[in-house]
């Protein structure tokens, strides 16, 4: 497989993570290299373990995986985003739990669900035979560097939005989840 294509399947796996940490990036208060680092390091290592997954599941539980795998990710991403426009919605007190993009469970979380294209992809790299190491480290090196960069893209925009950073953060979520659930419910029936 040509640097090239391998370059732009990591750009187009990393596209979800991206928008993501934009939205992640909106939070965060007092920007420091350290945070937009752990956000990168979760979505990044994530997108990079992922296609290793999905490699290994190639041999055993493609047709299975292959249909349920968008639902999952629209799931895990609609909840989130639920809660998010919730809490803003409601005005939920101070001192409840709000969204916290830097937690690792919710970081985890989204790490999962915006990865799960990644995983797919292994999938389809077993099928093509490639060598899977060098693939799956620029995947997860273009992942942390674009990660990286949206969270303090986002944490730059947040101060223009502040007052509805919450919903706008947890309708995009929505809007990603629905979009892999579409584009992949579209190639299954298409």
């Amino acid at each position: 497989m040509e640097f090239s294509t391998i370059g732009l399947i990591a750009l187009g796996l990393s596209a979800d993570a991206f928008a993501v940490s934009i939205s992640s990036g909106l939070f965060i208060r007092n920007i420091k290299v350290n945070k937009a680092l752990k956000i990168a390091l979760f979505f990044g290592g994530l997108q990079m373990i992922m296609p290793l997954v999905g490699w290994e599941i190639a041999r055993n539980f493609r047709e299975f995986f292959s249909y349920f795998s968008p639902w999952i990710a629209f799931i895990l991403l609609s909840f989130i985003g639920s809660k998010m426009v919730y809490e803003a919605l409601a005005k939920v007190q101070e001192e409840e739990k709000k969204f916290n993009p830097l937690d690792n469970y919710t970081l985890l979380v989204l790490a999962i669900a915006t990865s799960i294209d990644a995983l797919v992809a292994g999938v389809s790299f077993s099928l093509l035979e490639v060598a899977l190491m060098p693939v799956v480290t620029i995947i997860g090196m273009t992942t942390f560097s674009v990660c990286f960069c949206g969270v303090l893209i986002g944490h730059h925009c947040g101060d223009l939005f502040r007052s509805k950073v919450e919903i706008i953060g947890g309708l995009l979520l929505i809007a990603i989840g629905v979009k892999i659930l579409v584009e992949n419910l579209w190639v299954v029936g298409g």
